[in-house]
């Protein structure tokens, strides 16, 4: 996390670094640095495909996003223009319900931010018990770790309504930080914010549950 927000750093205090260094790929090639082969990813498009998921108007999915990150702690510390420009990395799409958008123990370079409807967040425990973490409102954000950190997917996300969603890529994560690094820092610190206290939320859950 601390490479991420230094090379953020750099890039926002001298775009003509950025420039001579090229565009970013500190998010797409994050996984292979990590040793893991390209066969086991799971990006955005392949899953899409899998559970139907059928692409949304991106001037329905960004106004939905500016609502909902308006009235949130958090996120609406980002300015409503930064989350207008936030729109173009974005894609939105439809989910019908039972469907897995994200599974335990993938690899998936992309985090989801829920617009409308209800999705389930389960772990199955290593002695093999499933235990329902949460299920999810409008706002909440899921799959964000395994974008930042490169690592396995924690938990199941399974939709239980018909879902709208807004989802943002590993590659459009480069894409902001080549245009627009002053935003992507905004963005990946209240990330990690959020982040923090929801990974301190799970792990009092999960103790409590051992009692």
């Amino acid at each position: 996390m601390k490479g991420i927000l230094a090379l953020l750093r750099m890039s926002s205090r001298n775009p003509k670094a950025q420039q001579e260094h090229g565009d970013s790929v500190f998010f797409s090639t994050a996984f292979a640095t990590q040793g893991v082969d390209a066969s086991m990813l799971v990006p955005w498009d392949a899953r899409a495909v899998e559970i139907g998921a059928k692409r949304m108007a991106a001037s329905r999915g960004g106004k939905l996003l500016q609502m909902i990150w308006s009235k949130d702690k958090y996120m609406a510390q980002l300015e409503a223009d930064s989350i207008k420009r936030m729109e173009h990395f974005f894609e939105f799409a439809q989910v019908p319900p039972n469907r897995d958008v994200i599974r335990q123990d993938e690899y998936g370079n992309f985090m989801i931010v829920l617009l409308t409807g209800t999705i389930a967040v389960d772990r199955v425990q290593p002695w093999g018990e499933q235990l329902r973490l949460a299920e999810t409102r409008p706002g909440d954000i899921l799959g964000e770790m395994s974008l930042l950190d490169s690592g396995i997917r924690f938990s199941a996300c399974t939709t239980l309504t018909d879902c709208e969603i807004a989802v943002l890529s590993a590659d459009a994560m480069d894409e902001m930080m080549t245009k627009d690094p002053q935003l992507a820092a905004s963005l990946i610190a209240l990330l990690a914010r959020k982040l923090s206290l929801r990974l301190r939320a799970v792990s009092a859950r999960l103790s409590e549950n051992q009692k």
